[in-house]
């Protein structure tokens, strides 16, 4: 393997989200690449949050969304691809953790989907635009059909 392939996914949009993994998925077997995968939940967990949430909210939710993303990479990829793909659900602010994980792992690429843009959103996302924006690696946007 040459490195890894972050594929950044918001597994509450799984249709959205299925053009971007597949693409992701592309990269990395044409690179030799592993695939890690990674969704960012809410952090209930925060100081500013968790006065209000039980420590229990936090652990079902990721323990959800580790399920959904598992779910995500097998519906999308095939029976199989779940085994040989890294998965990785944090907890806060997205780009903030895409960032984190893509430094802490040295990732070589970050693979993120965009959505069609509102006037608000310029040319991308919020989180998009952010990880392009502040990423120390190539990020590859996938524009959605």
């Amino acid at each position: 393997m040459s490195g890894i392939v972050l594929c950044a996914l918001d597994i509450s949009q799984p249709d959205r989200e299925r053009p971007v993994l597949r693409r992701a998925a592309q990269i990395a077997a044409l690179d030799g690449a592993r695939l890690d995968v990674i969704t960012v939940v809410p952090d209930m967990a925060g100081p500013m949050i968790g006065a209000y949430f039980s420590p229990e909210l936090h652990d079902r939710i990721i323990a959800d969304a580790q399920q959904a993303l598992t779910d995500l990479v097998d519906a999308t990829l095939g029976a199989g691809a779940d085994d040989r793909t890294r998965h990785i659900v944090a907890s806060g602010t997205v780009h903030d953790e895409i960032l984190r994980v893509a430094e802490a792992e040295h990732a070589q690429v970050i693979i993120i989907g965009a959505h069609r843009p509102a006037l608000r959103d310029y040319l991308l996302g919020p989180s998009a635009a952010h990880v392009v924006r502040h990423s120390n690696c190539s990020v590859f946007v996938v524009r959605e059909g």
